[in-house]
C-alpha cells in the first residue's frame, strides 16, 4: 500500500499533464469540427466572400511565413503563436530563422534571414532583438535590426496604439492613434567616429527623400483608414537644419491633401501632450529618435509593453513585430510575458496575407480574454502565464 501511494502521487503530476493536453486536443477538435464537416461550404464560401473573387482551392493550402524569435521573451511570444495556428488550424506554416546579437555566434546571417523572407510571400513574424553594446566585428557599427530593415528598404515603422476593453488606464480614455516613424536614417545611421580621445562625433542624416517618402505614407495611411489628422513631430526650433528639412518636407506633402488635416508639432511639447491630452492625436509622422521615445511612451497609455502590436513596413517586404521592441530578458523562460501584441501582429499579418476571417477571429478572440478579465498576466496585475493567456485565446476561438 505505502509502495503503491507512492507510486500515485509521484505519477500525479504526469497524470494531470495528460488530461490538460487531452482537455486541449479535445477542445481544437470541437472548434475545427464544423470546418471538417463542410469545408467548402462554410470556411471558404466566408473567405471567399472577403478577399473578392479567389478561387475557393486556395484555403487548402498552407501560407508559409518567416518567424525570427529573438532575443529574451521573444521565443516564448513567437512559440505561443505557433500553438495558437496549431490549435486553431489557421493555415499558416512557419520557417524559422535565428537572428541574435546577444548569441552572435549562433546566429544567423542577414542574407539567409531576406532570403527567407522572400521564398514565404514576403512576410515575417519578429520578436525583438536585443541590441548588444559589444563590437563582435571590428568597425561594424549597425545592429542586426538596422541592417535588417535597410536590407529590406522597411522605411516605415506602424504602431497602432489603441485602448482595450478590460485594462484600466491611467486615463481612463478610450484612444486610438497611430504613430508613423521613419527608420532607416537620422541618429540611427550608425555614423560614429572618435576625433580625439575623449571626443565622438555621431551624424545625423537627413534627405528630402526619405522625408518625403514617409510623409506620403502617412498621408496615404490616414487616407487610406479615414483617419482626418497628420501630425508631424520634430525639433525644428533647434536643429534648423536637419529637422527643418523634415517639417518642410512634410509641410509640402500636406498640400497635397487637403481633406487631411495637417499640424507641427515639438517633440517635448509632443510628449507632455501625450500624457495630458493623448486623445487630440489621430496619424503623428516622424523621424526615427523621436518615434522610438513617442511609440514607448504611448504604449504606456494603454496598458504596457505588451499589449501594442507593430509592423515595419517597404514597399515589398513587411515584418510584424511588437509596437514597444522590449527583449524583457530578466523574464525570459519564466512565462510571465504578456502575449497580446505578438498574438495581435499575427491576426495583423493574417489580415495582410488575405486570411480575413482567420484575422479577424484570433483578434476577437484577444479582444473577448482581455475584456473578460478573467486571465491576466503580471503587468496586467493578474497571475496567470504566458501559456495560461494562450489557452484562454485557443477556447475563446471561433470561426
Amino acid at each position: 500500500m505505502e509502495f503503491s501511494a507512492c507510486f500515485f502521487f509521484t505519477s500525479l503530476p504526469i497524470i494531470l499533464v495528460f488530461f490538460r493536453m487531452l482537455s486541449r486536443t479535445v477542445s481544437s477538435l470541437s472548434r475545427m469540427a464544423p470546418q471538417t464537416l463542410g469545408a467548402v461550404n462554410t470556411v471558404s464560401t466566408r473567405q471567399y466572400a472577403i478577399t473578392a473573387p479567389r478561387p475557393p482551392t486556395e484555403l487548402n493550402q498552407k501560407l508559409k511565413v518567416t518567424i525570427i524569435p529573438g532575443d529574451g521573451v521573444g521565443p516564448e511570444l513567437i512559440y505561443t503563436v505557433q500553438d495558437i495556428v496549431k490549435q486553431t488550424g489557421i493555415p499558416i506554416e512557419f520557417e524559422e530563422i535565428f537572428l541574435s546579437e546577444v548569441h552572435y555566434t549562433r546566429s544567423s546571417s542577414i542574407e539567409n534571414a531576406v532570403e527567407s523572407i522572400g521564398r514565404n510571400n514576403n512576410v515575417a513574424l519578429k520578436g525583438a532583438i536585443e541590441e548588444s553594446a559589444v563590437l563582435h566585428t571590428e568597425g561594424e557599427l549597425q545592429g542586426l535590426n538596422m541592417r535588417l530593415r535597410r536590407s529590406l528598404d522597411l522605411f516605415a515603422n506602424v504602431v497602432h496604439i489603441k485602448t482595450l476593453d478590460g485594462i484600466k488606464t491611467r486615463h481612463g480614455k478610450n484612444l486610438d492613434f497611430v504613430i508613423v516613424r521613419e527608420q532607416t536614417e537620422g541618429e540611427y545611421s550608425s555614423l560614429e567616429h572618435q576625433l580625439v580621445p575623449g571626443v565622438i562625433e555621431c551624424l545625423k542624416i537627413s534627405t528630402r527623400v526619405k522625408a518625403e517618402r514617409i510623409a506620403k505614407f502617412a498621408f496615404d495611411y490616414a487616407t487610406k483608414t479615414g483617419r482626418k489628422k497628420v501630425t508631424a513631430v520634430h525639433k525644428a526650433n533647434i536643429m534648423k537644419l536637419g529637422d527643418g528639412l523634415f517639417l518642410r518636407t512634410c509641410e509640402s506633402v500636406a498640400k497635397q491633401y487637403p481633406k487631411i488635416q495637417f499640424e507641427q508639432m515639438i517633440i517635448d511639447n509632443t510628449c507632455m501632450q501625450l500624457v495630458s491630452k493623448p486623445e487630440q492625436f489621430d496619424v503623428m509622422v516622424m523621424p526615427n529618435l523621436y518615434g522610438n521615445i513617442i511609440d514607448n511612451l504611448a504604449a504606456g497609455l494603454v496598458g504596457g509593453a505588451g499589449v501594442v502590436p507593430g509592423q515595419s513596413v517597404g514597399r515589398d517586404f513587411v515584418i510584424f513585430e511588437p509596437g514597444s521592441r522590449h527583449s524583457f530578458q530578466e523574464a525570459m523562460g519564466r512565462s510571465i510575458a504578456n502575449p497580446t501584441a505578438m498574438i495581435l501582429c499575427a491576426a495583423n499579418m493574417l489580415n495582410h496575407l488575405h486570411l480575413d476571417a482567420w484575422g479577424n477571429s484570433l483578434r476577437t478572440a484577444v479582444a473577448d480574454v482581455v475584456k473578460e478579465g478573467k486571465v491576466r498576466t503580471r503587468d496586467l496585475g493578474g497571475y496567470a502565464t504566458t501559456v495560461d493567456f494562450a489557452d484562454a485565446v485557443i477556447d475563446k476561438f471561433r470561426i
